[in-house]
């Protein structure tokens, strides 16, 4: 006897019709037609079943706090750096830690069950990370949180962030982190690469870089990166996040940089909302979208994510934790609206950024976790086009969100009384 059947979802491969039984929180069968009785049945009616969004690049310390202390009135990234430096000395735990749990409930909402989000270590107080670690703490029913020790200021250009970012691996964050291009010579960004690294070889911790968020062709940190990512051994264990600067490297450079990224098995991840907004601003026309080279990268064989980074903070004034939003930016900016590349951008929030948290449990097989999301769209492309609302959010095969269907009522002389913005029949492949 199952504790639960899913019945009649489509799935992101394609197959239709198929039952998913759940038993003790894990999948426990897979096929059409699953024989009953369940302790509970839900009908996913044809629609799509997923597992669970994974946003890859988060700062959850910063998040729903804009317009704290001011707003960022350019919009550009040097002010809202300097906006975290004056909020930061103003921050209280009991505060960081409610906006946090608001953002979860939205992230559950929206079928958003693991979040890897940057603290901030460069407070000598370290309040952010025992914000988040109190935070990680209290989600851990029903949203999976990992944490990087984030060194906002520059681990060698701000004084004692070295120190304070090994007392916050001491504390329990889960994954070293970098800003090299933030240093104050290329030189020591290079030495920050292989300082940082070093730490997360001999804890045997991952490794999770701001690395080259710059429009600047010449900052080049990946290579270091890639190059220290083989040197310890720690291929596959190792991510660089933004790589903007690679928008605007020149192709011959590129032709070189990406092979070299690929034999590092390093991790990619691109955040488009961000990107697209941030970088560019000294440009007059034409513009740079920023974004780095998606389409490349993957068919190159790395495993490139796409995060949200930032929402309602000093450097992003909306979002809502919809990753399906991510995925529709990302495939505009990426220039990937081929089929094939749309549903590349919805691996990108669900099975790529899994990869690279190393999620154990993480997928539609038998022995998975029961971590589902039933969608108001009839594959993966339908459910990026409309953002598909989140009919049914499962954790551990208990419902934890639900949605009623999104659907207009019309009063319109001879159409139909209502519609709901897809298609009566899914598109072929």
């Amino acid at each position: 006897m199952f504790d639960l059947i899913l019945r009649r979802a489509t799935l992101p491969d394609g197959r239709t019709g198929m039952d998913i039984g759940v038993r003790e929180g894990r999948i426990a069968a897979v096929d059409k037609d699953l024989p009953g009785p369940a302790g509970e049945e839900i009908d996913a009616t044809g629609r799509l079943v997923t597992p669970p969004f994974v946003d890859s690049h988060f700062h959850m310390d910063s998040t729903l706090s804009y317009g704290l202390p001011r707003v960022n009135r350019s919009g550009t990234l040097l002010e809202g750096i300097a906006l975290w430096g004056e909020l930061k000395p103003q921050l209280v735990q009991d505060a960081i830690v409610e906006r946090a749990l608001a953002y979860c409930d939205w992230a559950v909402a929206r079928g958003l069950l693991a979040i890897r989000s940057h603290v901030d270590v460069c407070d000598p107080r370290l309040l952010a990370v025992e914000s988040l670690l109190e935070v990680k703490r209290r989600v851990a029913p029903y949203l999976d949180l990992q944490l990087v020790a984030f060194p906002q200021d520059g681990v060698l250009r701000s004084p004692g962030a070295l120190d304070l970012l090994r007392r916050a691996l001491d504390m329990g964050v889960d994954v070293v982190g970098g800003i090299p291009h933030f240093e104050r010579t290329m030189a020591d960004g290079a030495a920050s690469v292989k300082l940082l690294c070093g730490i997360a070889a001999e804890r045997g911790l991952l490794v999770d870089m701001h690395c080259d968020e710059s429009d600047d062709p010449l900052s080049r940190h990946v290579e270091t990166l890639a190059y220290e990512t083989q040197r310890l051994g720690m291929q596959g264990r190792v991510t660089g996040s933004h790589l903007t600067s690679m928008h605007s490297m020149d192709n011959y450079y590129v032709s070189k940089l990406i092979p070299l990224m690929a034999e590092a098995r390093l991790g990619v991840i691109a955040n488009p909302l961000i990107n697209i907004t941030l970088q560019g601003r000294h440009d007059t026309y034409p513009k740079r979208r920023g974004m780095t080279r998606v389409p490349e990268l993957m068919a190159a064989g790395l495993t490139v994510a796409l995060g949200h980074d930032c929402v309602m903070d000093p450097w992003y004034p909306l979002g809502s934790g919809d990753m399906l939003e991510v995925a529709h930016m990302g495939l505009h900016v990426g220039q990937m609206t081929g089929y094939d590349g749309m549903l590349a951008c919805f691996r990108a929030v669900t099975e790529a950024p899994a990869k690279l948290l190393h999620l154990d449990g993480y997928g539609l097989e038998v022995g998975c976790h029961a971590d589902l999301v039933v969608l108001q769209a009839a594959d993966p492309v339908e459910a990026i086009r409309t953002r598909a609302t989140r009919l049914c959010v499962l954790r551990r095969g208990a419902v934890v969100s639900r949605c009623a269907p999104v659907e207009a009522q019309l009063s319109l002389p001879g159409r139909p009384e209502s519609v709901s913005f897809t298609l009566p029949t899914a598109r072929a492949t």
